[in-house]
């Protein structure tokens, strides 16, 4: 997102985005903070622009450590934070001065739509609801680099949300770094969209996005009471019946040393009434071994947490120090191989499930859409896959069948991750 709206920028001013080191005049490189692993890959990135261009300018969340960056790297031109899109576009004008526009060939720049420059493919968008988090989870830098919750009017949201349907993308992933908070800061100001005045709230939010008519999918959804009003939404056909919720562990005890705002046996009591009112619901989530101090206990907790909530999509990260973060601080820290070893347990724990979950779909009509189509198979989404991070369904290949639109498949075989079958003619 914070990408698209620079290039976006970039080309309303009258530049060309290319595709090379060599045709580029001056490279921008986005980066990550958030872990260790994330800030050699961009400390890294950085590294092959200087070498390969000569001209660079960084922004995003390393941003925030500029004497990290100069440290490695002292010949960057520019640096800049998050968020801080006019001041990486201003370090664009100073270094490559603005191209001289032509009246009657330029007034519109040709890549550029009212939706602006899209990363992704034309059939799906992100839709950031609001920048920053008021938590203070011990593991987590997020506010420090990014700042406290900002969220952005509904009224502002919708009708981003409307120019990119129009503009024919049939998916929306609703995605803040705590999409269930939207509106908190601004004590739900009110804000008009379509005649209907909706409050600046989660559940105002994703009724407003069911009127919309094509997959709204919600991301990064902590588990407050309200999320439990938006579920008939999702059994009514609203919003897709998907919730992205990062539970990070299973065990109390860790949940209250990473400052998380949920416990774990409450969130298992919800999850089954969710699929009470819901029971095509998908649940993913994101998880942490090795947590300072997290004991054989603790974790086998963990375990037992997964086996009685039976996710349909999970992802697992071993625990990494982040510079800034409070839970360095902790005592007990997980050897790295004790780590390795519980992420291995807990991965194969979880891919027994999930392979029990997609073997049900067996027999099962879904509804999918078309990500690609390659020679020998067409690849494709359900309902219960978000891009890049869940599973596929593979298809068999059909001459009818385009890219972007939605179609009926037969799942006729399953495995670990992924669903394959053929369209319904």
């Amino acid at each position: 997102m914070d990408s698209e709206r620079i290039l976006t920028q970039l080309r309303v001013d009258g530049y060309d985005i290319v595709g090379s080191y060599q045709d580029a005049d001056v490279v921008v490189v986005n980066t990550c903070g958030f872990i260790d692993s994330a800030v050699a890959e961009s400390l890294d990135t950085i590294g092959e622009a200087l070498k390969e261009n000569g001209q660079v300018i960084v922004t995003g969340c390393l941003g925030v450590h500029p004497e990290v960056i100069r440290e490695q790297h002292p010949n960057v031109l520019a640096i800049t934070g998050p968020q801080q899109y006019e001041s990486v576009v201003a370090a664009v004008h100073k270094h490559v001065p603005i191209p001289e526009i032509n009246p009657h060939l330029d007034l519109i720049p040709r890549s550029v739509t009212e939706t602006g420059i899209k990363l992704t493919p034309r059939h799906y968008a992100y839709l950031k609801i609001s920048e920053g988090c008021n938590h203070k989870c011990s593991f987590c830098i997020i506010p420090s680099m990014r700042g406290k919750l900002k969220s952005r009017n509904i009224a502002d949201v919708m009708q981003e949300a409307q120019r990119l349907a129009a503009a024919g993308v049939k998916e929306l992933l609703v995605i803040a770094q705590d999409t269930s908070a939207y509106g908190v800061d601004t004590k739900y100001e009110t804000g008009e969209w379509l005649g209907t005045e909706y409050k600046t709230k989660f559940e105002d939010l994703c009724v407003a996005l069911g009127r919309l008519g094509i997959w709204a999918r919600l991301h990064y959804v902590y588990p407050y009471p309200h999320v439990d009003k938006v579920i008939h939404l999702m059994a009514e056909g609203k919003i897709l019946p998907y919730l992205d919720i990062p539970l990070q562990h299973g065990s109390p005890s860790v949940l209250k040393r990473m400052k998380r705002p949920a416990a774990a046996v409450n969130t298992l009591e919800r999850i089954k009434k969710w699929r009470e009112i819901c029971p095509e619901i998908t649940i993913r989530s994101t998880f942490i071994v090795g947590f300072p101090g997290e004991t054989d206990e603790e974790f086998q907790e963990l375990l037992d947490f997964l086996e009685e909530a039976q996710l349909d999509r999970v992802g697992c990260f071993q625990y990494s120090p982040i510079e800034g973060a409070t839970s360095n601080a902790l005592e007990n820290h997980v050897p790295d191989d004790v780590k390795e070893a519980r992420w291995h347990k807990f991965m194969q724990t979880q891919q027994v499930i999930s392979t029990a979950k997609l073997k049900e779909k067996i027999g099962t009509t879904q509804k999918v859409l078309v990500d690609e189509i390659l020679e020998d198979v067409i690849i494709a989404r359900s309902e219960a896959d978000a891009p890049e991070i869940d599973g596929l369904v593979k298809i068999d290949p059909n001459p009818d069948v385009k890219v972007g639109e939605f179609y009926d498949v037969l799942i006729d075989e399953a495995d670990e991750y992924d669903l394959y079958g053929k369209i319904v003619t």
